[in-house]
C-alpha cells in the first residue's frame, strides 16, 4: 500500500509542474469576435451533423427513411435527443 502511495505522488508532482497556465483568449475588435463566432459554429453545426450520421450508421435500419418516409415519431424523438446530445458534447468540448 505505501509503494502506491509513493508512486502515486511522484506522478503527482509531474504532473503538476506539467501543466501549463491557462491563457484566455479576447478578440482584439468586433471582426475577429464575428470571425470566431461563426469558425465555431461551423465546426459545432459539422460535428453535430457527422454524429448523427454516425449513430445512423451504427443503428440498425435507415434512421431518416424511418422519419421522413414512414413518419415513425419515436424514431425521430430519438434522433432529436442525440442531436441535442452531440451538441451539448460539442459545445463542452469547443468552448
Amino acid at each position: 500500500m505505501a509503494v502506491v502511495l509513493v508512486i502515486a505522488s511522484l506522478f503527482a508532482d509531474v504532473a503538476q509542474d506539467q501543466v501549463p497556465a491557462s491563457v484566455p483568449w479576447h478578440a482584439e475588435s468586433f471582426g475577429m469576435a464575428v470571425i470566431a463566432t461563426l469558425t465555431f459554429g461551423f465546426v459545432g453545426i459539422f460535428l453535430a451533423v457527422i454524429g448523427f450520421k454516425i449513430f445512423d450508421w451504427v443503428t440498425p435500419g435507415n434512421l431518416e427513411k424511418e422519419i421522413l418516409e414512414k413518419q415513425n415519431v419515436a424514431a425521430a424523438i430519438i434522433a432529436g435527443a442525440v442531436v441535442i446530445g452531440i451538441c451539448i458534447i460539442v459545445a463542452r468540448a469547443i468552448g
